[in-house]
């Protein structure tokens, strides 16, 4: 491994990523998920929600390898393309409209003017299961299942303060979502075009402060229940907001999805052995 490692650090609502234009290989393949997990460290390292590696592609403009903070490899994460859209644009590696390869297919991409704003196409949706019946907490419970690039559980609220941890973690390990797992959000409705959505993100293991992936899957679930109408409005537990947009071709098919938020800069620096240590 080459050190120093120049880093910037972006934040999507919340989100924090360290991002690297790894185009010329630093990090040995072998060594990438132990190094995601020691500079996400907070207190210790940088401290971030996930690791961004920026790489070459031959089929966009470039490729991206997505690490959570515990150093599993993630498909897709929505907060995560926007700060990588931003940074590409920002080091001349692609140009304000682009595309990029994830795990997940090809994302599409457009930094808008100002620069601190970024809609992403996502792919399309998958494996759709709506009224779930599980227990939860000794009680039967009503959940709804949709991949958005990653596996996401939905579960509505009433606007009582829910146990974001607790529950969050017995959804991530049901037994219904194995072996993959799954991310859990907890969703009130709050307008025909609004929610709010806390989730619990597997990989982190806790309750962040946004997760885009999660608030897609929110819009598109409430949308198919006939709670929501696009485009939708999510505040996020941060409290800043995201956008989702599309359209509903029947009561199974999502066409034209986008997510649009901030993508904020926050600062760059280099890592150095220290960052790195246990």
């Amino acid at each position: 491994m080459r050190l120093p490692i120049r880093f910037s650090k972006l934040s999507g609502t919340g989100n924090d990523f360290i991002v690297i234009d790894h185009r010329r290989a630093l990090i040995p393949p072998e060594e990438q998920a132990s190094f995601a997990r020691a500079v996400c460290r907070r207190n210790f390292s940088v401290g971030a929600d996930g690791l961004i590696l920026i790489e070459s592609s031959e089929e966009a403009d470039f490729a991206w390898r997505f690490f959570n903070a515990d150093g599993s490899a993630a498909e897709m994460c929505g907060n995560g393309a926007r700060c990588a859209a931003r940074f590409a644009h920002a080091n001349g590696i692609a140009p304000a409209r682009m595309r990029f390869a994830t795990a997940a297919g090809i994302v599409a991409a457009e930094v808008l003017a100002g620069g601190d704003t970024v809609r992403v196409g996502l792919t399309p949706p998958r494996d759709l299961a709506l009224n779930i019946r599980l227990l939860l907490d000794g009680q039967e419970r009503t959940v709804h299942f949709l991949n958005t690039g990653v596996p996401h559980v939905v579960l509505f609220t009433d606007g009582s303060e829910a146990p974001v941890q607790r529950w969050g973690r017995a959804l991530r390990f049901h037994k219904r979502f194995q072996p993959a797992g799954a991310n859990a959000n907890f969703v009130q409705i709050t307008g025909a075009h609004e929610l709010t959505v806390r989730t619990y993100e597997r990989g982190v293991e806790a309750e962040t402060l946004a997760c885009g992936t999660g608030a897609t899957a929110a819009a598109v679930i409430a949308a198919l229940l006939g709670h929501a109408q696009p485009p939708v409005t999510v505040t996020t537990s941060g409290g800043q907001r995201l956008t989702i947009d599309f359209r509903l071709a029947d009561q199974q098919t999502v066409e034209s999805l986008t997510l649009e938020g901030p993508a904020l800069h926050i600062y760059d620096g280099e890592l150095y052995a220290d960052a790195l240590a246990a």
